[in-house]
């Protein structure tokens, strides 16, 4: 489902990546772990196409992404990523149903069909009952769930998470981490997650750590 084949970035004279290689399968849920500066951010921004390795490839569903121009890549992204994100990134003048179904919007799914999936979407994520209510309204291990749904209800191929228990409590934490991955799981998804946290590493179904040689079995 997804490949990263020897990729190298570097900003100016200062190498970030090199030799970065690994092949992820669908439904599978993977930590990414390193010391701060390793250039996690940075690998993170190469696979869902926000930035361009200096060499290498990334092979998603298909497609090298590497191939593409800045129009075909935000199109990679609104069709095939979803994100999740520390800051959950969620849009205060929607309400729940609407953050959620911001990516079918975009891709203007017909209303119907598009209520219908965020109906469904709320209630995988435990939030059916609270579909009209506003951002503020909704705790911290709330929101992420909003962020979840959100990330998922376009049915990616790729879901990307950085840090995305950064801001919650162990509870809430652990909430999170298993409907992530359960739902990564259920719609075969591959999903990468960046942390510092061990115990959100532990939550996943292999762990890989960057090194200034490459991602590594942690």
């Amino acid at each position: 489902m997804l490949t990263l084949d020897h990729l190298a970035k570097s900003f100016g004279t200062r190498a970030i990546l090199s030799g970065v290689s690994a092949q992820f399968s669908a439904g599978e849920y993977v930590a990414i772990i390193g010391e701060s500066g390793v250039g996690k951010s940075t690998l993170l921004n190469l696979i869902a196409g926000l930035d361009v390795a200096d060499t290498g490839r990334i092979v998603l569903d298909g497609v090298d992404l590497t191939t593409l121009d800045d129009e075909a890549r935000t199109l990679l992204r609104r069709t095939k990523l979803g994100f999740v994100f520390q800051a959950f990134h969620v849009l205060p003048h929607l309400t729940v149903a609407g953050n959620v179904g911001l990516p079918l919007t975009l891709l203007r799914v017909p209303p119907n069909e598009a209520r219908e999936r965020i109906a469904a979407q709320l209630e995988t994520v435990g939030l059916a009952d609270r579909a009209q209510s506003q951002p503020s309204e909704l705790s911290g291990g709330e929101l992420q769930r909003v962020a979840i749904a959100r990330a998922l209800i376009h049915r990616p191929k790729l879901v990307l998470a950085d840090e995305p228990t950064g801001n919650l409590d162990p509870e809430r934490a652990a909430e999170v981490l298993a409907l992530l991955k359960a739902t990564i799981r259920q719609e075969g998804a591959v999903g990468l997650m960046v942390t510092h946290s061990e115990a959100a590493a532990r939550s996943t179904d292999r762990v890989l750590r960057l090194t200034r040689a490459g991602l590594v079995p942690a």
